[in-house]
């Protein structure tokens, strides 16, 4: 049996779709991964690792060191557009309607941009384009336009008030999950998330290894509703395992190659 023969066999006639997408979709814009060499951020005699700057702990003690660097990240995904693979999952949304969930780890705002529906579309990790007062005394809002960003640059002294909570004068901080926070509804639709993989009839994941816990517990309430898992990443993972091991098929490849694939078998159906 051919790759695609068996894609087109467990895919679901009627059934709910949720889609999975991590790092590796975003890459093929042009967006770094997050713990790539593009990730670590000098400042002065320091280099910091991501993992020391995507904390509470961090921005707590020092907004100035760790706000520069989310800027000039944002930055980055603006300067990035969607591409195939995301302009599939649109074409999907459209074909499946409310049979479709997207569930992604990815902040730079690409599945939006694309033309995917927010109310579809689960950010569980947050999006870099927004920000929230730290004290939570007002709903997130857009990140304005500032200037004199820059690669490895200081925090400048015209962002002071753009960063400030008007109502409360605390430091907004970016709208993105960071390692020492747990995951929420309000904030980053845990409860959504889970909700929608308990009742999928196949989970499709793209370009994620499933590194984080939410994506890690998806994946176990997949394997033990024994629904067919379909991975597209190039390198072996948990989900390729999965997907291998139970009714489900290893799309060895690019986000763009894979996604391409699928949509042909769905297409074909």
């Amino acid at each position: 049996m051919s790759a695609f023969t068996e894609l087109q066999a467990i895919l679901p006639e009627d059934g709910r779709f949720v889609f999975l997408t991590g790092a590796g979709i975003s890459a093929e814009s042009g967006i770094p991964t997050f713990r790539g060499p593009e990730g670590f951020w000098s400042h002065g005699s320091r280099v910091y690792h991501p993992q020391e700057l995507a904390t509470w702990d961090a921005f707590s003690r020092d907004p100035q060191l760790v706000w520069p660097w989310y800027l000039w990240r944002r930055q980055r995904c603006h300067e990035a557009h969607p591409n195939a693979a995301h302009m599939a999952l649109v074409e999907l949304e459209r074909e499946l309607g409310d049979r479709f969930t997207l569930v992604t780890q990815n902040v730079d705002g690409l599945h939006g941009r694309a033309g995917n529906s927010a109310e579809r579309t689960y950010e569980i990790h947050g999006n870099i384009d927004y920000y929230r007062c730290v004290n939570d005394c007002g709903p997130r809002k857009a990140v304005p336009e500032l200037d004199h960003i820059s690669r490895d640059g200081a925090f400048h002294d015209s962002w002071g008030d753009p960063l400030e909570c008007t109502p409360c004068r605390a430091w907004m901080r970016p709208h993105v999950l960071w390692f020492d926070e747990c995951y929420d509804e309000p904030n980053y639709r845990y409860r959504s998330a889970m909700e929608a993989i308990s009742e999928a009839d196949i989970l499709v994941v793209v370009g994620t290894t499933g590194t984080t816990s939410l994506p890690a517990h998806m994946l176990q309430v997949a394997s033990m509703r024994r629904i067919p898992v379909v991975d597209i990443n190039p390198a072996d993972n948990p989900f390729a395992r999965a997907a291998i091991n139970g009714p489900g098929i290893w799309l060895q490849g690019s986000a763009t190659d894979g996604m391409s694939q699928l949509l042909q078998a769905m297409t074909d159906a």
